[in-house]
């Protein structure tokens, strides 16, 4: 049934539902959330194709062009989804990412023309990357007055940069260019980590808002005994499970495993695992064969209906990042990892935002990045069962308190339900 507080709202960012990791699994949640509340939402977003590269089935078939999907809610609120072409490469690079980027913008930039001369939308909400489609959600609110709000997930530009995608200093300067005017025109900016806050409010000269990814703390809990749980993963019920599970790509520095896994191969109950898919794993797979690694296993991301007794089934979740990158992505594995109240043995700089709330709370087991022998002690630790009860405990409690998809998210709906004149835009933290 519809308010006065419902809105219309409308979406634009190339990661969506019924992608499961990554950001589209929160920009998902987030609109159908939000459309289940009551509002009207209208997505534009691409074919979903993360972390496998490749569009992925049933919708190879429409690939070429755009394709609507429409759902109704009980709530009275509607969810319209408009997938939009664009180039996906099957080996991502720097320029390749960029030519995806363009693409998605040029696509979502023809079909957004027509909604101008529709019913308005009060709200437009981007979320980066691409930092640019910030620049639609700016178009859109100068000629029809909305509200607009630039969600930033992965500080691309500075990513792309100290992991050497971007060196061209001249093309440097125009992208920080294009991302200023976005800040400066943007009404709310928001982020998922206080690292992350810092360095966009020393960019953008304005206050930024505290919005962090959630997770379902209703689908994913902690499971007590999982030595039944890896016998149905193929696993021994002795053996001591180390899983890393997520985007495989290379800015992740998950070499380091294999060189972790060949270091302790003398402790026969460890067993690695690599979960999921990327760009970067059959090169972890061709390097696992020439080390002679018989502790190293690869498996399939796996589907939601079995995630939680995955997940459950590890005895030690490895979060792993380069240095460089250590506070410009706050990990979305994560929270789901919290979630299940799992050991986490996490790479992190002692003066990043992620070092500084897992140690806050005592709930991970913290490590210098690029540190091969801090990684291997770290793993050693982890094999002390008596020592980790109580970080497994507070890893839950965190999850429960401050990441819980419906207190995130209630507390979006009131402010982007508000006033615009009287807005306060300020997220739970």
């Amino acid at each position: 049934m519809k308010t006065s507080n419902t809105k219309r709202i409308l979406f634009v960012g190339y990661n969506f539902s019924p992608e499961l990791t990554g950001i589209g699994k929160y920009s998902g949640e987030m609109m159908h959330w939000l459309a289940e509340k009551g509002h009207e939402c209208t997505v534009l977003t691409s074919y979903p194709y993360y972390p496998y590269w490749k569009i992925q089935k049933p919708y190879r078939i429409n690939r070429f062009w755009y394709k609507k999907e429409v759902t109704e809610f009980e709530s009275g609120g509607k969810l319209r989804v408009i997938r939009c072409p664009m180039y996906v490469p099957n080996k991502p690079s720097g320029l390749k990412r960029m030519l995806l980027d363009c693409t998605f913008s040029l696509s979502a930039f023809l079909v957004s023309v027509p909604l101008f001369f529709y019913k308005k939308y009060s709200r437009v909400i981007t979320v980066a990357p691409s930092f640019q489609i910030g620049l639609l959600g700016v178009f859109y609110k100068r000629i029809r007055h909305a509200m607009h709000i630039h969600h930033i997930q992965d500080m691309q530009i500075e990513a792309a940069q100290d992991l050497g995608m971007i060196k061209s200093p001249k093309l440097l300067k125009a992208l920080y260019g294009i991302e200023k005017y976005i800040y400066k025109h943007t009404d709310i900016i928001s982020s998922i980590s206080d690292g992350m806050i810092e360095k966009i409010e020393h960019k953008a000269l304005k206050p930024v808002s505290f919005f962090p990814n959630w997770t379902e703390t209703k689908n994913f809990y902690p499971i007590e005994n999982n030595e039944h749980l890896k016998k149905q993963f193929g696993f021994k019920p002795s053996d001591y499970v180390v899983l890393y599970s997520g985007g495989i790509g290379e800015k992740q520095g998950l070499d380091a495993i294999l060189y972790s896994a060949r270091h302790l191969n003398s402790h026969k109950s460890l067993q690695f695992v690599i979960c999921g898919t990327g760009p970067y794993k059959q090169v972890l797979k061709k390097k696992t064969n020439e080390m002679n690694l018989n502790n190293v296993h690869f498996m399939p991301l796996q589907p939601k209906e079995n995630f939680n007794q995955f997940l459950n089934m590890a005895d030690l979740h490895l979060v792993i990042q380069k240095e460089k990158a250590s506070d410009l992505v706050m990990p979305s594995k994560l929270t789901t990892i919290l979630a299940v109240g799992g050991l986490s043995l996490i790479t992190a700089n002692p003066d990043s935002s992620l070092h500084r709330v897992v140690s806050k709370h005592s709930m991970g087991i913290l490590v210098s990045p690029e540190n091969q022998e801090a990684l291997n002690k770290g793993i050693l630790k982890g094999l002390n069962e008596m020592d980790n009860k109580n970080i497994k405990k507070a890893a839950r409690k965190y999850a429960e308190k401050y990441l819980a998809i419906d207190t995130v998210m209630q507390d979006f709906n009131k402010k982007i339900t508000a006033d615009q004149k009287r807005q306060v835009f300020q997220f739970v933290d």
